[in-house]
């Protein structure tokens, strides 16, 4: 092998390692101490709230779920939610009284923003409402007034991780409609942001997540929940980050509030979750490895638990980006992650420490 060849070998893996560096690196400490910018809270975040229904409560952690749905319960009764008496569901995911379970136990909070068909900004996961009420609409399609006559978990018992499927739901078209009146008796839905944060009010640090469709598009509407949801939280008091998947938005806060601690969402593709199409998959692995951080120059990192101790971020936390796990469901999950993360996004288990 020629003394050429391997000079050459050697400059192209150290080109390759720059500019992977360069990739990968977050925001700067200049950059931070010229804005201000904040830490992250140091707090326990409850994954859509502290909940008795949704996202997590599968049987795959029913050892440990059962304390925590009866947890949310005693938090949202003890904030006013419900009574004693009620027999379904009274803290579901990403509603109010899951927002103030998760206040009343001294949790942080981690939340997901959209837009529905009227342009308001409401606090909701999934792109239609299939899992969390059975109703297989989608959120950009339905008003806010709407939302507010259709019940998350309406007829499910605590600790459901799904909703049963309204009638007509599974029909090819769906045969759903909005009720002309909201039902009777208790019920949470789908809030306002502005709901939310006054429920909060301060009283616990918040995990934002700006959510969209397609994290490889960037369109007026995608602008628009941006500057909508911004508009509240600058009106807002209470401790705050934001972060999402899409570079895109992590990019608009580095670009028009830089004073806010941003964070950009990845994982690993893997399993039944990864893309069949050939391009979006290789978007995804990308992704994964946080190769479009130059575009937002996150100051926090969330990536799924698992891959805490991968090379990505292993560089990403020796380059200054503070890691956030995300979603940790039990007790033997946080001990196989623990040390890679500063902080995490949590559901289905009771912390140890409170």
């Amino acid at each position: 092998m020629s003394s050429s060849f391997v000079k050459k070998a050697l400059i192209g893996g150290a080109v390759a390692a720059g500019a992977a560096a360069w990739a990968i690196a977050p925001r700067t400490f200049t950059d931070k101490r010229r804005n201000y910018v904040p830490v992250v809270p140091d707090a326990w975040y409850a994954h859509r709230g502290l909940h008795d229904a949704g996202s997590g409560l599968t049987a795959q952690y029913a050892a440990e779920s059962g304390e925590y749905v009866a947890l949310a319960r005693r938090m949202a009764l003890q904030a006013g939610y419900a009574n004693a008496d009620t027999p379904g569901a009274i803290a579901p995911e990403n509603s109010l009284a899951a927002f103030a379970a998760a206040c009343e136990a001294g949790y942080g909070i981690e939340l997901d923003l959209q837009l529905t068909a009227d342009g308001e900004v409401v606090v909701v996961h999934d792109p239609d409402l299939m899992r969390v009420a059975g109703d297989p609409r989608r959120i950009q399609d339905l008003t806010y007034d709407e939302l507010t006559r259709i019940p998350l978990f309406p007829t499910d018992a605590p600790g459901t991780a799904v909703a049963a499927p309204l009638p007509g739901s599974l029909e090819n078209p769906p045969l759903v409609v909005t009720p002309d009146n909201a039902p009777e008796g208790y019920f949470q839905h789908v809030p306002l942001f502005s709901d939310v944060l006054k429920v909060v009010a301060g009283r616990v640090p918040l995990i934002v997540e700006y959510k969209f469709d397609d994290n490889a598009k960037w369109d007026p509407r995608d602008v628009e929940l941006m500057e909508k949801g911004d508009a509240l939280l600058q009106a807002y008091s209470g401790a705050y980050v934001i972060e999402s998947f899409n570079p895109a938005a992590v990019n608009w806060y580095k670009e028009n509030r830089p004073e806010v601690c941003r964070g950009q969402l990845s994982w690993w593709p893997e399993g039944e979750e990864r893309p069949t199409d050939p391009v979006a998959l290789a978007k995804e692995y990308a992704a994964g490895a946080l190769v479009f951080d130059w575009l937002s120059r996150p100051d926090f990192v969330a990536y799924d638990w698992k891959g805490g101790n991968s090379p990505q971020m292993r560089l990403a936390r020796f380059m200054g980006a503070v890691p956030v796990s995300w979603t940790v469901r039990s007790r033997d999950e946080l001990s196989q992650c623990d040390d890679w993360f500063d902080h995490h996004i949590f559901e289905a288990f009771v912390p140890d420490e409170r």
